[in-house]
Order: C-alpha cells, then structure tokens, then sequence
C-alpha cells in the first residue's frame, strides 16, 4: 500500500509536486482543526479534498472512538476514499489528533485540477484506489453484518457489497466478536443485523438502503439532463462511461445489481488481454469504474430502468424502479443479458439459500468441503466450477449437451478434463430440488434416457442461457426474436451500433449478432462514443 506510515516520517511513495500544492491552494482554502475535532465522520457527503499542512490525523474506529489504525496523517499527506471520485460517503471517521491546519478543495474543484493536470490526478487516484484495496484485503470498514450464513436478507446485503467492492465485517451469529459490537449498539449478538456505525442498525435492510448510506444512489435531480445516459454497469457499459467521460460528455451509467454485470462474477478471466495471469472480472471492471470516475462520468446504484420514453424535442428520459426519472440526449443500451431461470419447482424459493447466479468469493464459502454443482456448458460455468474446486470437496459441471467444444474456449475445456476434483456429466440437467429453509439435495436427470438419481449437494450454480434485458425499451427499437437489439446492416442503419431509433444505441451481449466476450463488449462501448457524440453535437 502506498502510504500511511508508522510515523509521520514515512509519507506517500509519490508525495504531491510543489506545483500540484501551489494549484491546490488556488483552488482551495486553509482551515484550523483543534486536537480531537472530527473532520469527517461514516456516513457524511466526501465533498472536499482535504490536504494537511501541519498536524496530524488519525483514522478512528467507529464503534470505540479509538485509533483505528497505528499509521496517520501528516503534513504533505491528504485525506481522500475512492468515493470521493463519484460523490459518495466517507467510510470511515477520520479525527485531528492535535492542532491541525489543512488545504480543503471543494470536491467539483478538485476533479476540474485532476482534469487538467494528469500528474496530479494519476498520484490522487494511485492513492485512493490503493486504500480502498486495503480495506478490502483487511475488512476494514464501518459497515458490519452480524449472521450472514444464518439469514438471507443479511447474506443479500454480503453480496451487495462484496460485488461493489465496498468493505465491510461478518461475524457470526454469538461470536465474541458480534457481541463487542453488538453491545456498543444496545442490540442482541444472537440475532441477524446489519449495523453501519454504532449509531444505526439497519432495519429491514436492503441493497438500497445500504446504498443511500455509502452515498452510492446518488441523489440525482428529478429530470435532470445528461448527455448520455448508459443504462447497465457492465464491461460494455462501463467502457463507454470512460470514453464518454474523455470526450467530455456528462454522462449517467446506470447499474441494477452491481458495476460489473455478468462478468462481475467471473472469478478468473484468462483469456483478457494485458493480464497474463488471469484478472477477475469484478476488479477488471472495478478498474475501469475508477476511470470514468476521473473523467467525472457519474453512476447511479442500485437502480433498474423500468421504462424509456422519447419526448417531443428527440431526448430520452428514463424512469427508475424508484419513479425517479432521468434524461439523456443519446442512450447507450448495455444491459447485456442474464442467466435464464431454469423451469424448476421451488427455484426461486432457493434463490440465495442454495440456487446462486454467480461464483464469488461470498458463493463459495457456502460449499466449502461440500459437494458444488454447476449447471451451464459456457465460460462462464467453467470459470466458476475451476474457482468454486479450491474450497469445494466436489464440483461436479452438468452440461445439457454431449460436447463443450463449440460453447467452451478450448484451454478451459482442457483445465476442468484435468481436475480430479471436478466431473462432467454430459447430457444431464437438474429436475428437481430438495430441502426445507435451504438446498440438501437435487434429482439429476439424464436427457438421453430418462434415469433419475438424486445427489447430496448444499449448493447449485445456474449459468445456463441468456436472456438479454430489454423490456425497458418500451418498444422504441427493433428487437429480433430472442430480444437482442437489433443494429446496423440488420436494420440498414450506417453505424454498426445504431439502432432502429435515432440516438440510441445498443452495446455489449444485449446486441443482436454481437460476439459475447468481454473484451468485445469493451471495444464495442468505447467506439460507440463518436457516434453518440455526433448525435449530441448534431443535436446542439
């Protein structure tokens, strides 16, 4: 990590240029903070850049007002999370430990300096982002979920934020550890809860509400105008929020579940060109959010786009679950696709306590040393029973067909041949589920003949099909028969990505015809830019 020190003597690696705090202080103002005043506290707006001059800072632990950390602040360090980049909330408090005098930039003010001197900026976000890393790799966050192998809304609010990369502490239900916090909260340590701080215990909690906590659903105008609206939060998505923000446009990237989409849940991707090793797909993504967030490109999260509507003058305006609305001169369609329900009795009541649609670090632990069960012949069913085989005792690949050759890349195929730990059944499927409050068994049946048996399994991963999101569009665009937007020469348009509807355009896997890859969804969402651009300038 770049940074905090064990004293004051050891700074950033890259410390700020005279030039960088000369700029700084244009830009901002100075202000005195006496010992023990906090200068930010969870929960609060991270709407400045706070450079420290003289003193010291100290990160505080939110439940005890102690020291957090053994490293602090000083002077040529600065304050700052990831989420400053987006408007976002602070996570943790953060406290002067004696008399200390600071450089404090309003947040627009600061990202215009970013913009204009990249040295700055690359310094700013090497920082920020390598902080959040660490609150990853360590827990280290004032969001804290009590019992999130014993309830399933806890467990939702693990995905949540596991997926969005926000950090955050489990205990189990009785542990000594739950009831340190609990007893801070006046609350039980046998019972479920999701607590931010020791001031809230989340009631009812829900994706959303933590949301508004961390300041992630940002509170947008009611129609307030974009250029460019990019409704879904994958790789596709995500590229064009980047490319968008470059080129200046105000742009909206609108995400349902989680910045990352279906490939968000790719534990592995080998084949992405760059990263030899491998990348996952949520930190692959993760990265290119922190991108579009320097160029100032916005996103709003967790919300679904229920409806689209054109309005008189040509602009669009997109309504929310929430009944919010939003408005955009162009429309990017990135919504990509999403694994199909299987037609079995009592899938959904599993959902989230057996039945899962992604293989992350969260999904595995709910199979560790246990027999897994991954249904789908695709990469990403082989991706997850290879990640899903280091904790699992078993994983067994069902696959409907009799080969993998024609839906799996072939050094794929070849890894899960080689793996004792995993086995593949061609030519079966899943017919029924068992188990009470949560999965213990499935019948598995063979499409060749019709012979059942029943297997002793606590978890099954559904990877199978793809159904592309696109009831939204209320009808603007062609679609083919599948659903997939349809585009180009399918519809005589002159760009590749054009819809049947001027000034929207369609992306990534939701795309008729599209090559259903990651890296094609991400060249795909940082072409179409110029074509939204002409619009937007054509329009103006």
């Amino acid at each position: 990590m770049e940074t905090i020190g064990p004293d004051l003597r050891v700074m950033q690696r890259v410390p700020l240029a005279a030039s960088h705090v000369a700029a700084i202080q244009v830009a901002g103002a100075e202000r005195h903070y006496p010992a023990a005043t906090f200068l930010a506290r969870a929960g609060e707006p991270a709407d400045r850049f706070v450079y420290v001059k003289e003193g010291e800072i100290e990160v505080v632990n939110p439940f005890t007002d102690e020291r957090h950390l053994p490293s602090t602040l000083g002077p040529t360090q600065f304050m700052g999370e990831i989420s400053f980049l987006n408007g976002g909330n602070w996570s943790m408090p953060m406290r002067a430990v004696k008399d200390t005098s600071v450089i404090e930039v309003p947040r627009p003010e600061m990202l215009r300096l970013m913009s204009e001197i990249p040295e700055l900026s690359d310094i700013i976000i090497t920082v920020l982002a390598a902080r959040r890393r660490r609150q990853l790799d360590t827990h280290d966050g004032t969001l804290v979920l009590i019992g999130e192998d014993d309830d399933r809304a806890v467990r939702r609010i693990a995905e949540f934020a596991s997926r969005n990369r926000l950090p955050y502490r489990s205990y189990a239900l009785g542990s000594q550890e739950a009831g340190a916090v609990a007893t801070s909260c006046l609350i039980s340590s046998d019972r479920p809860a999701v607590i931010f701080g020791r001031d809230i215990v989340v009631t009812d909690p829900t994706p959303d509400k933590i949301a508004q906590l961390l300041g992630l659903n940002y509170s947008l105008v009611d129609d307030e105008a974009f250029d460019v609206l990019i409704v879904g939060g994958g790789p596709a998505g995500v590229a064009a929020g980047v490319y968008a923000g470059a080129e200046g446009l105000r742009a909206l990237v609108v995400e349902d579940v989680a910045i990352g989409g279906q490939a968000g849940t790719s534990s592995r991707i080998e084949n992405y060109m760059g990263f030899p090793t491998g990348i996952s797909g949520a930190d692959l993504v993760w990265r290119g959010e922190v991108q579009a967030m320097k160029f100032g490109t916005r996103f709003a999260m967790p919300r679904r786009v229920v409806r689209l509507e054109r309005l008189a003058g040509g602009a669009f305006c997109a309504t929310f679950d929430n009944d919010q609305r939003v408005c955009g001169q162009a429309v990017v369609v990135a919504t990509g696709v999403q694994y199909r329900r299987l037609p079995i009795e009592r899938l959904e009541a599993f959902e989230g306590a057996g039945v899962y649609y992604a293989a992350t670090e969260i999904e595995a632990r709910y199979c560790r040393n246990a027999e897994a069960i991954v249904i789908g012949g695709g990469n990403s069913a082989g991706q997850a029973a290879m990640f899903l085989s280091r904790s699992a005792r078993h994983v067994r690949l069902l696959v409907r067909g009799q080969s993998l050759t024609t839906s799996m890349s072939s050094y794929l195929s070849s890894r899960l041949a080689a793996d004792p730990t995993i086995t593949i059944e061609y030519s079966a499927e899943v017919s029924a589920l068992h188990g009470e409050d949560e999965l213990d068994a499935v019948t598995i049946r063979s499409v060749a003949d019709g012979t059942t048996r029943t297997v002793s399994t606590c978890a099954v991963f559904v990877m199978v099909g793809a159904a592309p999101n696109t009831d939204w569009l209320s009808g603007l665009v062609k679609l083919d028969d599948h659903g997939f937007v349809l585009t180009g020469d399918a519809i005589g348009a002159s760009s590749p990505y054009a819809t049947s509807q001027p000034g929207i355009f369609a992306v990534g896997d939701v795309r008729a015809s599209s090559v259903k890859r990651g890296a094609s969804s991400v060249g795909e969402g940082s072409v179409v830019i110029s074509k939204v651009w002409d619009h937007v300038q054509n329009r103006e």
